[in-house]
């Protein structure tokens, strides 16, 4: 997996102050999306142990609340593994800190209610070692400015954990 950026602080894609990690390949292809030069599954710099040592390093500062990762798109199948390998050390090693995926796939799509390439043996992994999953395609028509943490109206913050205990989807209380 390649990724794009490390912000080691952001307030901008999550509660509270985080490290966000943008990782590179998205087939989505959303009009007008904020990061097209993440579309490619080579740009950026290549992921690595180093890499992940130095998110977890980020991550062990008091005032970090946690981590978000996005893209990209974090579900694309090449991606899956690695993120899944970031999301059970990030669980094991610093249980206090949350995880957000902002992903362009919606859950019924990642869990395969919905046909999708996003849905793999291991898609449920991941979301059962994260908090919230920001889903759904940006949407040109429905952009909206005054929302949180989101680029348009059709997108929803969904309380992972939540979910997965009811089988109903769960959404945040940040979806207002």
């Amino acid at each position: 997996m390649n990724y794009g950026e490390i912000k080691p602080v952001d307030i901008a894609n999550g509660i509270g102050v985080r490290v966000s990690l943008f990782v590179s390949g998205c087939r989505n292809k959303c009009i007008e999306c904020f990061n097209p030069m993440t579309w490619s599954f080579q740009y950026g710099n290549v992921y690595t142990k180093e890499t992940e040592n130095q998110i977890m390093e980020l991550l062990n500062k008091s005032f970090i609340e946690g981590l978000t990762i996005l893209g990209g798109e974090p579900f694309e199948p090449e991606n899956q593994e690695t993120v899944l390998q970031l999301v059970k050390r990030v669980k094991s090693e610093l249980p206090n800190k949350n995880i957000w995926i902002y992903s362009g796939f919606t859950y019924e799509e990642l869990i395969g209610e919905m046909p999708s390439r996003a849905s793999l043996s291991i898609t449920k992994d991941i979301l059962k070692n994260i908090d919230i999953l920001v889903d759904g395609r940006f949407e040109i028509k429905q952009k909206d400015l005054m929302i949180k943490f989101r680029g348009s109206r059709n997108q929803r913050i969904i309380d992972v954990q939540k979910t997965l205990q009811s089988n109903v989807i769960v959404l945040s209380y940040l979806n207002n």
